[in-house]
């Protein structure tokens, strides 16, 4: 048979109808086994874990295939609850495949100390920036007659003078006193006062 009459014959045709259906179903197969190896169109939405405990995040992750890792605890933030998550990754509303991590960072129980720092004859822009690099934040600011002006004279928590090395809490507010670039203040004149001598009156 030559070739132009087995390309019209219907053997080849029939050949070459039995190859389409097995490529057709090679390709649905193939197709299937990818969806399900890659998991394509299941993803997950990743729930806001803030201000959980672990207890709680582990059960809510559980519920929706999902896992954790505990990554660390930050400095106390007050407005979370002791132990309970401050930060996530990924974050909330994510999609995420099943079996996916999620890492958390947990909420110490307390404020920590620090040390105050030598902010005596500092500037108050000195100290101030100084304060707040070590987690504390600036108090009442009190002015007394001092030739240095704005200066750093005292450091005070609570009405207590504090000296360079106590600790005090973190977000603790401190007071500083200053100098207010005067040496002393001028002695106000009584405006009431009765004066010694009379001026008299032409009539």
């Amino acid at each position: 048979m030559s070739l132009r009459k087995y390309l019209s014959s219907r053997v080849f045709f029939a050949q070459l109808l039995a190859a389409l259906l097995i490529l057709a179903v090679l390709t649905y197969l193939f197709m299937h086994w990818l969806t399900f190896t890659t998991d394509h169109g299941h993803e997950i939405t990743v729930p806001n874990l803030a201000k959980l405990t672990e207890e709680q995040v582990e059960d809510k992750l559980d519920e929706l295939d999902l896992d954790y890792v505990l990554l660390d605890s930050v400095d106390y933030n007050s407005d979370y609850p002791k132990f309970s998550v401050v930060e996530q990754d990924p974050l909330p509303g994510a999609k995420v495949k099943e079996g996916r991590k999620v890492y958390i960072k947990i909420n110490a129980s307390g404020f920590s100390s620090v040390k105050i720092p030598d902010l005596i004859d500092k500037t108050y822009r000195e100290a101030v920036p100084t304060l707040k690099a070590l987690g504390l934040e600036e108090g009442t600011i009190t002015y007394i007659p001092n030739l240095g002006k704005d200066m750093v004279l005292e450091i005070r928590f609570k009405g207590r003078n504090l000296k360079v090395g106590d600790r005090v809490l973190k977000a603790s507010k401190i007071d500083l006193v200053l100098g207010d670039g005067k040496e002393s203040y001028v002695e106000e004149v009584d405006s009431t006062a009765i004066p010694t001598e009379a001026i008299p009156v032409n009539e």
